[in-house]
């Protein structure tokens, strides 16, 4: 990226409509109350795309939105922060989630129908992808992540090692979770070697080791107050990664802007709200 010039980041994934609550989810045969509930889009990729243009990057968002209202205020909502949200139709509802929260800071999450993301088939401007100085990957399939891979950067996420596996490409980050067996590495599906691989450890900050075998360690932020809400930390995470490296950073000052941003996002409710602003 050329100097003094705006980064361009893509995002391509997913995204729900959540309400945000405070309380607990029922057990089986229990009837529980949320307080203070409010919607905003969300999901692994609408976070992210909310963060990546909230640090001045211009974001691209290859989604799918569902034709009913919920599915035209996640387009609004993100237009509205500056995402230009660039979605595949598909008739029917738009995915909705729950997030409930406790005095624990973490949240816990229900997904009401499956994720739905952007196919190859779609008629979006895919070539657009080649233009971006990065691109983080959270969606469902190969061949997006395939079109992805054209870009300078590419950053996939361990939730999708399936697609990973089936694109043939290698990432040149691959970001995992050191406690979070649903962000674990299957060796199974390393088909072909990330250029690094990162380990987040939360308030540990975490890991990295790179194709070459050097490794090191970044640290923990502090969040900005008392931790409130887990929910996006590690959306948020991803895309300061991301957009670090999409403004030229090395990897190691990349991730330190990752951190910020996931430390930012526990300090209040919610996934967009508190999110890290620099722009």
């Amino acid at each position: 990226m050329s100097a003094g010039r705006r980064p361009r980041v893509a995002v391509v994934g997913h995204v729900e409509w959540l309400t945000h609550g405070v309380g607990t989810m029922p057990r089986p045969g229990e009837i529980t109350y949320l307080a203070r509930p409010f919607d905003e889009p969300a999901g692994g990729g609408g976070v992210a795309a909310a963060q990546v243009a909230k640090l001045g990057a211009e974001c691209l968002f290859f989604t799918a939105l569902g034709t009913d209202e919920a599915g035209r205020a996640v387009a609004e909502v993100l237009g509205g922060i500056g995402v230009t949200v660039l979605a595949a139709e598909r008739p029917g509802p738009q995915t909705r989630a729950v997030s409930a929260v406790d005095a624990s800071a973490d949240r816990a999450i229900v997904v009401l129908g499956a994720p739905t993301s952007a196919r190859i088939d779609d008629p979006l401007p895919w070539d657009d992808l080649a233009t971006c100085d990065a691109v983080y990957f959270t969606g469902h399939d190969p061949a997006t992540l395939a079109a992805a891979r054209r870009a300078p950067v590419l950053v996939v996420t361990t939730r999708r090692q399936e697609a990973l596996a089936a694109s043939g490409v290698a990432p040149d980050v691959l970001i995992a979770s050191a406690g979070d067996p649903a962000e674990a590495i299957d060796p199974r599906l390393v088909t072909a070697t990330p250029a690094a691989t990162v380990w987040t450890e939360g308030g540990r900050g975490g890991r990295f080791l790179r194709a070459d075998g050097a490794r090191g360690r970044w640290g923990a932020v502090p969040p900005p107050g008392p931790p409130v809400d887990s929910y996006g930390c590690g959306d948020s995470f991803a895309a300061g990664l991301t957009t670090g490296l999409a403004r030229g950073l090395g990897l190691e000052d990349a991730l330190a802007l990752g951190a910020r941003c996931g430390a930012h996002a526990l300090g209040g409710r919610g996934g967009l709200g508190p999110q890290l602003e620099e722009r």
